[in-house]
């Protein structure tokens, strides 16, 4: 037997439990011209929607995508800019600005290849940033007139040696 506090469904249309409290700013406020209708909700966003889906439905890239021989360029101007600047004497005047100059192309190449996947698994890529993080990491904590320690040196010089050899082969 059905309980007579079950609610069925009747022609009637239901009462609201709550009724909505009007501001005395809306009626006070100069009211809209009878034919446009202020948008409810749920039309703003099924309207919103329908402008941004487009936008997310496509495919995301990177905003600077490269190509495989734009990679092999730029790396192999990287590694030149890294062993000029090392190899230049702690006398040398323009020492400073080698430094600036390599630091802002390794911040650029480091910023624009870290977020493609396709290029996270190379050998070529895994050692510049190694010797690009070393070479950094040295002169931020140095300055850039303080010589790199031969130790750490070589070891820059030979991960690009072994990066250079990577590009060669396309790795």
């Amino acid at each position: 037997m059905a309980s007579p506090t079950l609610i069925t469904p009747s022609t009637s249309t239901p009462k609201p439990l709550i009724t909505p409290i009007r501001s005395k700013l809306i009626s006070n406020a100069v009211s809209l011209p009878s034919t446009t209708k202020p948008l409810r909700r749920r039309e703003f966003l099924s309207l919103a929607a329908g402008i941004l889906s487009p936008a997310l439905l496509l495919p995301a890239t990177s905003a600077f995508a490269a190509s495989d021989e734009e990679y092999v360029k730029e790396a192999s101007e990287v590694i030149q800019k890294v062993r000029s600047t090392l190899n230049m004497d702690k006398g040398d005047p323009n020492i400073a600005d080698s430094v600036a100059e390599l630091r802002e192309a390794s911040n650029y190449w480091v910023a624009k290849y870290r977020r493609e996947k396709a290029l996270l698994g190379r050998a070529s890529f895994r050692d510049i940033y190694s010797a690009l993080n070393a070479v950094s990491g040295h002169y931020v904590s140095f300055g850039p007139t303080t010589p790199i320690p031969a130790k750490r040196k070589m070891r820059i010089l030979e991960e690009m040696d072994t990066a250079e050899k990577a590009l060669q082969r396309g790795r």
